[in-house]
């Protein structure tokens, strides 16, 4: 009996050398595409912790900061121990985070009047960022001195604002605030 001939397509040295070529650079761009996945996921790691832990970025709500800050806006605050009066922070009242304005610091008086004029250790406030003034809901006694490691934190918006003048909020201590308020992202300018 004879047996059945095979026919059997041998490569030439050329198609082996194309092929070679080929599984050469689908591994070059294997490699590339994990490693460009790699770095994209330690970029956006990184992008999440600074956001949450140093630059937390925040969308206002309410009318409380009007006209400095409207209602939508979107902001970024920087986490900081150091606080100066007329800076705008971010705090913590419960669970709901606020903005307001830092009027006064640990051991200052501060006293407003009935046309809502603020004085701070018997200096009257110069307060270029309120459309009017106003006393607004106030039920702290005045003159008020703010406690120790605490600030006494006022809306710019003094006739809706719910702020340190209410026995509700009252003075805020730094382990409450989280952040000074330093860039509005959708007016790309600083407060």
């Amino acid at each position: 009996m004879k047996k059945k001939e095979r026919s059997v397509n041998i490569p030439t040295i050329e198609e082996v050398e194309n092929e070679q070529k080929r599984l050469r650079h689908r591994a070059v761009y294997q490699r590339t595409l994990r490693g460009t996945i790699a770095v994209l996921l330690v970029v956006a790691a990184i992008s999440v912790l600074v956001a949450t832990l140093w630059m937390p970025v925040l969308q206002i709500y309410g009318s409380s900061m009007s006209p400095t800050l409207e209602a939508g806006q979107i902001v970024v605050s920087v986490k900081t121990n150091q606080l100066k009066t007329g800076e705008v922070v971010a705090f913590w009242q419960g669970n709901k985070l606020l903005v307001k304005r830092v009027i006064a610091g640990p051991g200052q008086w501060v006293d407003i009047d009935m046309d809502g004029n603020v004085t701070v250790d018997g200096k009257e406030l110069t307060e270029d960022y309120l459309d009017v003034k106003a006393l607004g809901n106030c039920d702290v006694e005045l003159p008020h001195q703010v406690e120790e490691s605490r600030w006494f934190l006022m809306g710019d918006n003094r006739d809706v604002s719910v702020d340190s003048r209410s026995a509700a909020i009252g003075d805020v201590s730094k382990d409450q605030i989280e952040g000074k308020i330093v860039f509005r992202i959708d007016r790309k300018s600083v407060v």
